[in-house]
């Protein structure tokens, strides 16, 4: 079992990463700032709190010191040049005949390099734009195509739920999410109602599956062909919220029962099998 220890969580301002620290030896809080140390080199980073429980094998960064008033004017000077800088290579886009969004501009902390995110459909040969813009800003230039959620993460915003986008609010590692986890949880598969404003499916279908699988394998699977109170029926629908199962008769009337009842029930095909005779299942209660 993995050793569970204590860190600094924080966020990076410029692309919302969630980082892991080594506690300092001097005092800092929530919603400090603080400058530490990157594979970039030093950037600032909005402290969360800090963690009593995390295990697993992290390698935490270090905390080089809080933040002064002198590196917060520089992020803000630094900020008025990215707006600029975005213009600029709107423009130096649009000369190369580039099919790209430019999604963002970032000025690194020590000033020696510039990151440029941006979207497209497809790769994009962008070398020239590369010498473009290293001739423009005198500096190191990198270009990072992302992907539609990496997006989302990096511009912010507000979901159908009323809150912050969860790429950005909570989320680090974006987890691949799938159309049978919104199918398994029951929900109705209309994209305009399971997708977040990135255009792919809601990050927030990951967060309850696992419960919901954990349930559903205690009992027969949808679609199963059952003998009920005598009677042969079809399982329509496990809805796990409820606990409540609908049944659908011979006769295409279906009926809403206690899930718990399922444990009575007796599994005669399931589905896409033809029925045969009845075999009895045993369920453990709980």
């Amino acid at each position: 079992m993995s050793e569970e220890k204590t860190f600094v969580i924080a966020k990076l301002l410029y692309n919302c990463e969630v980082c892991y620290l080594e506690i300092p030896d001097f005092e800092i809080k929530r919603g400090d700032h603080v400058l530490i140390e990157t594979q970039n080199g030093p950037e600032i980073a909005l402290v969360s709190g800090i963690s009593h429980k995390v295990s697993g094998n992290i390698q935490p960064g270090k905390i080089i010191r809080s933040t002064t008033d002198e590196d917060l004017k520089k992020i803000r000077d630094n900020e008025e040049r990215e707006e600029e800088a975005f213009g600029i290579t709107l423009e130096k886009i649009k000369n190369h005949n580039l099919e790209m969004k430019l999604v963002s501009v970032h000025y690194f902390f020590d000033d020696n390099k510039i990151i440029f995110n941006f979207t497209a459909d497809e790769r994009v040969d962008f070398r020239e734009l590369v010498k473009d813009l290293a001739s423009v800003f005198k500096k190191r230039i990198e270009l990072r195509q992302i992907g539609a959620r990496d997006e989302a993460k990096i511009v912010k915003g507000t979901g159908v739920c009323g809150r912050d986008f969860c790429c950005n609010a909570i989320k680090n590692e974006l987890q691949p999410v799938t159309i049978k986890m919104a199918k398994d949880q029951n929900l109705t598969l209309n994209s305009s109602k399971i997708s977040g404003a990135c255009g792919r499916l809601l990050c927030c279908l990951t967060y309850e599956h696992e419960a919901y699988c954990a349930v559903k394998k205690d009992y027969p699977s949808e679609g199963s062909t059952l003998e009920y109170e005598g009677n042969p029926v079809v399982l329509s629908e496990i809805n796990i919220l409820r606990m409540e199962a609908t049944l659908k008769t011979d006769q295409d009337i279906n009926i809403k029962v206690p899930l718990r009842n399922l444990k009575e029930a007796t599994v005669m095909s399931k589905k896409g099998e033809v029925a045969v005779e009845p075999e009895s299942i045993h369920l453990e209660d709980g």
